[in-house]
């Protein structure tokens, strides 16, 4: 019988080994289309983490209750549902960054991630641990489009979380804002992880 992971690993698995945006290359639209600022990443992320762990919750609950000839669409019923939370909240507290994400947030309903979270972790194993898969995988969605909408702003504005970092005369690059310049910035920072977790893997599978 296979080792159960810790909730720990569970976590730490979607942060690094398994993250969505840079190992599973999952969710790339909203990746490249809201990254212009870290502020867009940073809101985006937490959405798309909200949703996963509640979906991920409700869905381990009712696993053995859902036939399996209408899976699918019961799990996108239930993630529709915290998505009309988020968007409501948003809306109601939120007004700016509502608009900045725009169709984005009502898209989380089939979000690659999302689905895939649901079919190959919560509907198999117990909402505890679903909480914790939902929990890291939102966590490194949100840390990746963090990054990437980090190092967009600061080359795009001179700028981080919409606050002027750079001199005053500095020249914007604003290819970077644009969805040449996502796709450039998505592929060198999803390189860059790659080669400091396989190192790191390595290492550790060394020493072992």
């Amino acid at each position: 019988m296979a080792k159960k992971k810790s909730l720990g690993a569970i976590v730490k698995n979607g942060l690094l080994s398994e993250n969505p945006t840079f190992r599973l290359v999952l969710g790339t639209c909203p990746t490249l289309a809201v990254t212009t600022s870290a502020l867009n990443g940073f809101g985006m992320g937490l959405a798309a983490t909200f949703v996963l762990i509640f979906s991920n919750l409700i869905i381990s609950l009712l696993r053995k209750l859902i036939p399996d000839n209408v899976r699918i669409p019961s799990f996108i019923v239930i993630i529709s549902t915290f998505v009309t939370i988020v968007e409501l909240v948003m809306k109601a507290y939120l007004p700016g960054l509502n608009k900045a994400l725009g169709v984005f947030i009502p898209l989380i309903v089939v979000n690659c991630i999302i689905l895939a979270r649901a079919e190959a972790f919560a509907s198999k194993n117990g909402p505890i641990a679903s909480i914790a898969d939902g929990l890291g995988m939102g966590l490194g969605f949100t840390f990746a489009l963090t990054l990437i909408g980090s190092v967009r702003e600061i080359i795009g504005n001179g700028s981080i979380f919409g606050f002027q970092i750079l001199p005053a005369g500095y020249e914007s690059m604003l290819l970077v804002l644009m969805p040449a310049g996502g796709f450039l910035i998505f592929g060198l920072t999803l390189g860059i992880f790659n080669a400091i977790t396989m190192r790191k893997s390595g290492k550790e599978g060394a020493n072992a």
